[in-house]
């Protein structure tokens, strides 16, 4: 890679994740000020859409922190951060939807968040261990442990790149529930889309960030084989 090249690789990998972040917590934090008309909490919404599929058995339990929302499908669990499990905003209707999306992909057994989930403790893993195998190759000059990095790496970056559809499709499930359910009425669909989309850009950030750190080491190991 030329000193240009470089430039514009560290530009991306630094200003895109901030970036990211900045939008989803000004998005988050301005539709959290707007109440929806229904009045309904993150956790009342949540209720209704698990009832409405079935998923009387998944718990809506509150948890401390911002945007610390999650669903843990080992304790079938939504947990939504205090102000949206509590409080009737149109980000926390959003959100709340959002996190239940992932409970009934949990339920129809979708596919990538299957694939997720088996590449998460495989990920957990290799990703911390290829860094220091990716160093010494780096500094030793040896293409062996560079590649041996690369080949670790490997399933963090599919874990990023799987990661994109499981979200996406969780946002869409979000929407469709909220407006088929009346949830949210026509006029404010439009808010709620924005904190998704919003939500969704760091998953697109930080999926692009592991791809072009990929693509950087593979230049970086085939200008080592090319110099052997």
């Amino acid at each position: 890679m030329t000193a240009g090249m470089y430039i514009v690789y560290f530009l991306i990998i630094l200003i895109l994740p901030i970036y990211a972040q900045m939008k989803v917590r000004s998005t988050y934090k301005k539709f959290s000020q707007v109440q929806s008309s229904k009045m309904m909490t993150g956790a009342q919404v949540a209720r209704q859409i698990l009832d409405h599929h079935g998923l009387f058995d998944v718990r809506v339990v509150p948890t401390q922190g911002v945007l610390s929302d999650h669903y843990n499908p080992a304790t079938k669990t939504v947990a939504l951060s205090e102000s949206n499990y509590y409080e009737s905003s149109i980000a926390g209707i959003a959100v709340a939807a959002h996190e239940v999306g992932h409970a009934i992909q949990h339920k129809e057994a979708y596919s990538f968040l299957n694939i997720r989930s088996k590449l998460a403790p495989v990920a957990n893993i290799t990703s911390n261990a290829s860094w220091i195998f990716v160093m010494i190759g780096i500094f030793a000059s040896s293409s062996g442990f560079l590649l041996l990095g690369i080949v670790l790496l490997l399933a963090g970056v599919l874990f990023q790149v799987v990661t994109l559809p499981v979200e996406f499709d969780a946002s869409k499930r979000a929407m469709n529930e909220v407006v088929s359910l009346g949830i949210i009425p026509n006029n404010e669909e439009r808010a709620a889309k924005k904190v998704l989309n919003a939500a969704a850009m760091t998953y697109v950030a930080a999926a692009a960030v592991a791809v072009l750190e990929l693509l950087r080491l593979i230049l970086i190991y085939t200008g080592m084989r090319s110099d052997d």
